[in-house]
C-alpha cells in the first residue's frame, strides 16, 4: 500500500512539474511579445519626433505644410490604432495571467490532498513571483502608452499653432501673438524702430497698430526686419488728432484691410 501511495504521489508531482514548466514557457512568450510591443512604441515615438522637426521649419511653402499636416494626421491615426491594439493585447495578457493564476490555485488545492508537496510549493512561489514581475512590466507599458498619448496631444496642439502662424504669413500679417513697443522715434523721417523682430513675430510689409488703452492712435508699415528689431514707417494721416507718438507705446498686429481704409 505504501508503494502504491508513493507511486501515486510521484506521478502527481511529475504532472505538477510539467504544468509549471508549461506555464513558465507561456510567461517567456508573453515577455517576448511585450518587448516587441515596446520596440514598436519606440519606433512610433521616433516618427513623432521626426514630424515635430518638420513642423519646426517655418516659414516654408504653404502647400508643403498642408501636405506635412496631412501626413502627420495619418501618422497619428496609425499610432492611435497601434496604441488601441496594444491596449487590447494588454487586456488579453491580463486575462491569461488571471486564468493561469486560477488554474495554479486549483491544482495546488488538489495536490495538497496527496501529501507533502513542499518542493512543488517552492516552484509555485517562484512562478507567482514571476507573474508579479510581469504585472509590473505591463503596468510600466501602460504608463508608457499614457505618456505617448499625451505627447500626441501636445504635438497636435503644436501643429495647430504652426498652421495659424502660416495663415498669418500667407496674409502678409505679423503673428497675432506679437506684443511689442516703440523703441525709438524719428519724426523728421517719419519712421520708428520696434523692440522686437523676426523672433517676436514681426513680418516685413505687414501693418501694425499703435494702441493706447483700447484705442488705435496710429498705424505703421514694417519696412525692415531683423531677429530682435524692426523698422516701420508711420502711415500718413493715420496718427490721431493731437497724438504724439512716444517711446514705449504699445504695438500690436494690424491688417492690410485697415491700410486700405486709411488710404481712402
Amino acid at each position: 500500500m505504501a508503494n502504491i501511495l508513493g507511486i501515486f504521489t510521484a506521478i502527481i508531482l511529475g504532472v505538477a512539474a510539467f504544468v509549471a514548466a508549461k506555464n513558465k514557457t507561456r510567461l517567456a512568450d508573453e515577455i517576448v511579445n511585450r518587448d516587441t510591443e515596446l520596440q514598436s512604441l519606440s519606433t512610433s515615438q521616433d516618427l513623432l519626433l521626426a514630424a515635430q522637426k518638420v513642423l519646426a521649419q517655418l516659414p516654408i511653402d504653404r502647400a508643403e505644410i498642408d501636405a506635412q499636416a496631412a501626413a502627420k494626421t495619418e501618422e497619428e491615426t496609425k499610432l492611435k490604432e497601434s496604441n488601441d491594439a496594444t491596449k487590447s493585447q494588454i487586456v488579453t495578457k491580463n486575462a491569461k495571467i488571471s486564468n493561469n493564476t486560477q488554474e495554479l490555485e486549483e491544482r495546488t488545492e488538489k495536490l495538497s490532498k496527496a501529501g507533502d508537496i513542499a518542493d512543488l510549493a517552492g516552484k509555485m512561489t517562484t512562478m507567482s513571483e514571476e507573474l508579479g514581475e510581469l504585472d509590473q512590466s505591463i503596468d510600466a507599458n501602460k504608463a508608457t502608452l499614457a505618456n505617448l498619448i499625451k505627447q500626441n496631444i501636445s504635438t497636435l496642439s503644436d501643429a495647430t499653432t504652426r498652421k495659424k502662424e502660416l495663415d498669418n504669413y500667407s496674409k502678409g500679417e505679423s503673428l497675432a501673438s506679437l506684443k511689442t513697443r516703440i523703441r525709438s522715434i524719428y519724426p523728421a523721417w517719419g519712421f520708428v524702430t520696434l523692440a522686437d523682430g523676426n523672433n517676436g513675430g514681426v513680418l516685413a510689409n505687414s501693418i501694425l497698430n499703435v494702441v493706447r488703452g483700447d484705442e488705435t492712435v496710429a498705424r505703421l508699415l514694417v519696412t525692415a526686419v531683423e531677429s530682435r528689431s524692426a523698422t516701420a514707417t508711420i502711415i500718413p494721416d493715420s496718427v490721431g488728432e493731437d497724438v504724439v507718438l512716444m517711446v514705449g507705446d504699445r504695438v500690436v498686429p494690424g491688417s492690410k484691410d485697415e491700410k486700405k481704409k486709411a488710404s481712402n
